[in-house]
């Protein structure tokens, strides 16, 4: 992890302007994959408020190494820990990798496991699986809504957040090809709650922080404190 951190906060400048750019991040990339690393990122599991690499802006991917086999593994081990803990959004840093790529998926099974009601007061939707390199964000629609937000990097908790009700975002795909999304909703809050991960930012900063809340409260109770909250899966 200190690897990881040491090299982007050195090298954010020259990932996206240096000639030796590519280089660079190449040799950077295989010694996270080395033998001896032990436990290193690109993690299985989220990294948690307090880690360092939260609170970096990530740095741009290289345009030159965007369809890489290095870049591909990146986008692989973020969407397995994304479907792995059953969630809608993720974002390069909550791995371990503080580099500006995001993947986004709202499965349609999602409306089946929701009281109707809820599903259509925060404006659902499906959203295929989605995944942007160096993505760029703006707002569409200026309204905006508060409702309960959590973050698989604040496990065991939620608050009430207000966010945007429409955004565009803009970036690369796996290939190197631009591509944009208009997103409403729920899924453009979770394309704004992924875009804050990459600027170092968590949500718990522009929470309302008197709906801080742990979503096991009530269990904690019932089972005379004895409950954990899982790290993994």
């Amino acid at each position: 992890m200190l690897k990881l951190i040491k090299f982007c906060r050195l090298h954010k400048r020259q990932l996206s302007t240096s000639p030796a750019a590519t280089q660079s991040f190449r040799k950077w990339y295989q010694q996270l994959w080395t033998t001896e690393r032990t436990n290193l990122p690109p993690y299985s599991h989220f990294t948690q408020i307090g880690d360092p690499v939260l609170r970096d802006r990530a740095a741009e991917v290289p345009v030159e190494c965007v369809d890489s086999k290095e870049i591909h593994a990146i986008v692989d081990r973020l969407v397995h820990v994304l479907r792995k803990y059953d969630c809608v959004g993720i974002a390069a840093p909550q791995i371990g990798v503080s580099l500006r790529i995001i993947a986004m998926e709202f499965k349609r099974s999602i409306k089946n496991e929701l009281p109707q009601a809820m599903y259509k007061a925060r404006q659902m939707s499906e959203l295929p699986l989605t995944v942007f390199i160096n993505p760029s964000l703006s707002v569409t629609n200026y309204t905006k809504h508060k409702h309960p937000e959590g973050c698989m990097s604040v496990r065991g908790f939620s608050a009430e957040v207000e966010r945007y009700e429409g955004v565009k975002i803009s970036g690369l795909d796996k290939q190197g090809a631009s591509f944009h999304l208009e997103l409403n909703g729920w899924n453009a809050r979770i394309a704004q709650h992924e875009m804050d991960h990459l600027d170092g930012k968590l949500y718990t900063d522009q929470m309302d922080r008197s709906t801080f809340t742990c979503t096991c409260w009530e269990t904690v109770n019932t089972k005379s404190g004895r409950v954990e909250i899982p790290f993994y899966k």
